[in-house]
This record gives structure tokens, C-alpha cells and sequence, in this order.
């Protein structure tokens, strides 16, 4: 079974929040086309996301100067917006990037070390 999302990781309840809110997208193709547009101010790479992905997408949050994290798993990122498993999300809002960053540090990046 897998792990679920307790109501204490703060990080996962911003992200469904911000899903909600219309503030992420998900997916490579629509991630990628929102970061050319220049809506994204902010990228999350699933700890378990492939090498390929990790590479293309790095690159392209240092060519468009997007910030970039590697948070969480793609099951688990996938559970918090209520979708599929997600290797690639783009937080399009500045309020929630903050938030998910500070939340990321915090709890996230500290759990998946462990």
C-alpha cells in the first residue's frame, strides 16, 4: 500500500490548495508550455523522477530563471492534486510558491531524506 498524506505535511495541503485555485499545473507537456508563456515561478521534480526529466526540466528553469526543488515522490505529489502521479509541477501564483518553498524546507525535502 502506499504511504497516504498525513494532515501535518503542510506542503502537500499547499499544493492541493494551490491545485484548487487553479495556481499549478502538472504534467511535462503542460508544464513546460506554461513555463514558456512565462507563467511559472516556480518547479517541483519529484524525488523519484526519472533522469531525463530531472535534466530537461533543470535545464529549463535555469534558462528561463525559474526556481526549481526536488520535493516529494510522483505518487504523492499526484495524491495532492487529486490526479495521477506527477513528476513535474509548475506553481503559476507568488503567494503559494512562497508558501510551498518555506513548506518544503521544513518538511518535505527533511521526510524523503530519512
Amino acid at each position: 500500500m502506499s504511504k497516504k498524506i498525513s494532515n501535518g505535511d503542510k506542503f502537500y495541503s499547499y499544493l492541493g490548495l494551490a491545485t484548487r485555485a487553479g495556481k499549478a499545473v502538472s504534467g511535462e507537456d503542460a508544464v513546460e508550455g506554461a513555463v514558456r508563456r512565462g507563467r511559472v515561478v516556480l518547479m517541483l521534480i519529484a524525488q523519484d523522477a526519472s533522469e531525463n526529466t530531472l535534466r530537461k526540466f533543470s535545464s529549463l528553469a535555469r534558462h528561463h530563471g525559474i526556481h526549481a526543488l526536488r520535493a516529494g515522490t510522483k505518487n504523492l505529489l499526484g495524491q495532492a492534486m487529486g490526479k495521477a502521479p506527477r513528476a513535474i509541477v509548475g506553481i503559476t501564483d507568488r503567494g503559494f510558491a512562497r508558501v510551498i518553498k518555506a513548506s518544503v524546507t521544513g518538511s518535505v525535502q527533511e521526510n524523503d531524506e530519512e
